[in-house]
């Protein structure tokens, strides 16, 4: 790209946009025999046209949501393969009836403020509905403090202890350092097993699983859930989580 258009906002705003209606290849093609004249071009289409702006981004818009409704339906389509791994939990990581006829699988990240606010919708599941099983995965992707919470909440899960150290953490606000050695206190871990437990392979191969499975089905943030075997993005309440329950049930 020449360096006219590269110095100037608006010329480059609207090679952008450009792009976006051309293609990346023709808009390189056109750039290949005009690249001096390119700069200038645009700009005074843009000055002399401005309408066609929105019009752009509206396009780009709708292409960017076909590619993410098409990257959601193929990852709803690789669920089944993923199934029995999504519903085992690693050791003590699950709340509610081990033997429901629904799992609910939960991806969280402790820093994630979005699902701190979906945790009175999951108790509120496991007290009406006797049927479900939550399995927890740790999905921390906020940073390495995350990262830290997450493998001394598998530790915990290890020592049987995991709903209350997941508990008090998350009560305690962000997973900083103070938080989460109060945490394992509140919860009563043994902290020098724990400490150990959470640098061993195990853990480690378990978060790596985790990313794995998020990667394989388009999960770009938390909280995310498979609910039977329907995958879904995003903070849920009560009501979300129990239509989304009743719809496994209902597809048995």
């Amino acid at each position: 790209m020449s360096e006219r258009i590269l110095h100037s906002p608006l010329a480059l705003a609207g090679a952008m946009l450009v792009s976006a209606l051309l293609g990346a290849g023709a808009f390189a093609g056109l750039l290949s025999w005009m690249p001096g004249l390119a700069g200038p071009a645009i700009r005074g289409y843009l000055l002399e046209h401005p309408e066609v702006l929105p019009e752009a981004m509206d396009k780009l818009r709708a292409r960017e949501d076909a590619r993410y409704q098409q990257a959601q339906q193929g990852a709803q389509a690789a669920v089944p393969k993923h199934l029995a791994a999504l519903q085992k939990p690693y050791a003590g990581a699950w709340a509610g009836n081990p033997n429901g006829d629904v799992t609910v699988v939960a991806f969280m990240d402790y820093a994630c403020g979005y699902c701190r606010a979906s945790l009175a919708g999951i108790e509120e599941l496991i007290a009406k509905d006797p049927g479900v099983r939550v399995v927890y995965r740790e999905f921390p992707v906020l940073g390495p403090e995350s990262v830290v919470a997450a493998r001394l909440a598998l530790a915990a899960a290890e020592q049987g202890k995991f709903r209350a150290f997941h508990d008090a953490l998350y009560a305690a606000g962000g997973p900083n350092a103070e938080n989460i050695a109060a945490a394992a206190d509140k919860a009563g871990l043994d902290k020098a097993l724990a400490t150990k437990a959470s640098q061993s392979k195990a853990v480690e191969a378990e978060i790596v699983a985790n990313h794995k499975l998020g990667e394989a089905l388009a999960m770009t943030g938390t909280p995310s859930w498979v609910v039977g075997g329907k995958l879904l993005y995003g903070a849920r309440d009560y009501a979300g989580l129990a239509a989304a329950v009743a719809e496994a049930r209902a597809g048995k």
